[in-house]
């Protein structure tokens, strides 16, 4: 299994991933949504369609990029060009990327907001070579503005220009109300030349084929599918396949900056977004403006020490929704918490043997793989418990309808089995090009430790990223050792203490790591704090954001 190639990048259940688009993107909202709603599931799980997105690959330089228009500064929906940005910043110009730091932002209505596109190079080593066009969204300053804020939802692959259409959920109001907030999708991501290397159909297998294969049939099957998905990326992506690692995006974020005529880029990153401002922090710490870094990453773990405390950070949440199930009484699950924590296992099993039909929905079936998602993404939200509740009271029934639904939030996927972004796919090209490691353990004294961490998810969670990434067909150009960010302004780092995709470990990890980092502590459940916590948490984001306040490092909430 899992015991080379380990990723720099945080794995998400199953390996299939960091910490998915759940870390802040719809699915966190669509959970608060349906939990204050009575009634059934809605018929489609993923976010609307913004438009705008076409398949990946490259583009000469000014050329088209999917759908994304012909030159920069177009608009990726009908409307009047507004404003321009661009030529403000004073900051330091890397030699040869002056057409792209000096570049004008022409905005455009789209909505409410406005867009624009901002031309990169593939190849920041070859920057003559051919470029892409990374889609931007923009909500104004509702009152007198101070800046831009740019917004990073994390993945990778999560977009960052539906984060900032969510704008009303994301940050406060007096944040809003002083900066433009700004939010793009990362080079291969949404509509900056989107990766798809699968189907929807293949997509759907992928997805709900078993996460822990019990002979060697399933493991060559399961191998399979992986080289499946990396010979397709191979043919189908042409150059950018080798040009979407994390160093690459924090490069186009500082031309973002200039564009946006800012001297210092402010910025609110969660979740892996977390692993993309420390990145840029350590390659342009004298640009580092207000950061607030919220669901952190360590990004100075190996890669087996990320997976295993992801293990132990859903085992914490896991265990903390299943003691508020049975205080609840009729918990489908069982009366008593340890009882009720072998139950989810146990069902998962079941349901590896016997699948529950699906009526309707091209899946065909709740297979182990759905219905492992469809628990896990409740664990992100406590707004989520109740309905991942009724949904297993469901299944027991023979109803896996929700209980897929939900698995459905987690892969951004509809019921009729359309996938609505390539957040699943775009994660694997990142994460695939991340740094590696050579691992001195086993592969069984390593499944070992999974499990002692993690007696509910840990076998479920060592699997299958080497299956896609040992055959991936390129490597990265570029990676970092080091982010301690010597010189950057104070950086504020934000954990709490049953986050279960980045465990609190990890953000008292980062804040050790940068030279200027602040440490926020929440004491709560669920996948990061700003804006979903409390007031403690909220008032000192704000306070930093909007004054330049630092919060007391070490402050507890």
């Amino acid at each position: 299994m899992r015991t080379r190639n380990q990723r720099r990048g945080v794995r998400r259940p199953g390996g299939r991933g960091v910490l998915g688009r759940l870390a802040a993107t719809g699915a966190i909202a669509t959970l608060l949504l349906l939990a204050g709603c009575s009634g059934g599931a809605p018929e489609s799980a993923a976010p609307g369609d913004r438009g705008g997105s076409g398949d990946g690959g490259s583009s000469s330089s000014g050329g088209d990029q999917g759908d994304g228009g012909g030159s920069t500064g177009g608009s990726t929906d009908e409307g009047t060009a507004t404003t321009e940005d661009g030529g403000g910043s004073t900051a330091a110009v890397p030699a040869g990327l002056e057409n792209f730091y000096e570049q004008d932002l022409a905005w455009e209505d789209c909505g409410s907001n406005q867009c624009a596109l901002l031309e990169v190079p593939i190849n920041y080593e070859e920057p003559e070579g051919d470029t892409i066009q990374i889609e931007l969204l923009k909500v104004p300053a509702s009152g007198e503005r101070q800046g831009s804020l740019v917004l990073n939802p994390g993945g990778p692959g999560a977009s960052g220009v539906e984060y900032a259409e969510m704008a009303g959920a994301v940050v406060d109001g007096s944040v809003s109300d002083v900066y433009d907030l700004v939010g793009f999708d990362p080079r291969g991501v949404g509509g900056s030349a989107p990766i798809r290397c699968l189907e929807d159909s293949e997509m759907d297998e992928f997805l709900g084929f078993d996460p822990t294969p019990d002979d060697e049939e399933e493991e060559k099957e399961a191998a399979a599918l992986g080289e499946k998905f990396a010979t397709a990326c191979g043919e189908k992506v042409g150059d950018l396949l080798g040009h979407v690692s994390t160093v690459e995006v924090a490069r186009d974020m500082d031309v973002l900056r200039a564009a946006l005529g800012e001297d210092q880029l402010d910025y609110l990153g969660a979740s892996y977004g977390t692993y993309l401002g420390a990145t840029y922090a350590e390659l342009f710490p004298e640009n580092v403006g207000r950061f607030v870094l919220d669901g952190a990453v360590d990004p100075t773990l190996p890669g087996y020490q990320q997976g295993m405390g992801q293990a132990e950070g859903f085992e914490r949440a896991t265990r903390s929704y299943v003691e508020d199930c049975v205080d609840g009484g009729d918990c489908p699950l069982g009366n008593d918490v340890d009882s009720a924590m072998a139950a989810i296992p146990a069902f998962l099993e079941e349901l590896d043997s016997n699948p529950i039909p699906l009526d309707g929905d091209p899946a065909g079936e709740l297979t182990e793989g759905w219905g492992m998602y469809g628990i896990i993404v409740a664990m992100y939200d406590q707004a989520g418990w109740p309905l991942l509740t009724n949904a297993l009271r469901d299944a027991q029934d023979g109803d896996a309808t929700m209980l897929m639904f939900l698995a459905s939030i987690y892969a951004g996927r509809s019921s009729d089995g359309t996938y609505s972004d390539n957040s699943q796919q775009a994660f694997y090209a990142v994460n695939c090009l991340e740094s590696t490691e050579e691992e001195e353990l086993s592969e069984e004294e390593m499944r070992q430790m999974y499990e002692d961490v993690s007696p509910t998810w840990g076998a479920h969670l060592f699997t299958m990223d080497k299956d896609v990434c040992e055959t991936w067909p390129v490597d990265a150009q570029t990676t970092l050792t080091e982010f301690d960010a010597a010189g950057a302004a104070p950086i504020v780092v934000i954990g709490t203490t049953r986050d279960p995709a980045t465990p609190y470990e990890w953000a008292e990890g980062l804040a050790d790591t940068l030279e200027s980092g602040v440490l926020v502590s929440y004491d709560g459940d669920g996948h990061t704090a700003y804006g979903r916590s409390n007031s403690c948490v909220d008032d000192a984001v704000n306070a930093y954001l909007i004054d330049g306040t630092v919060p007391e490092d070490g402050l507890s909430c």
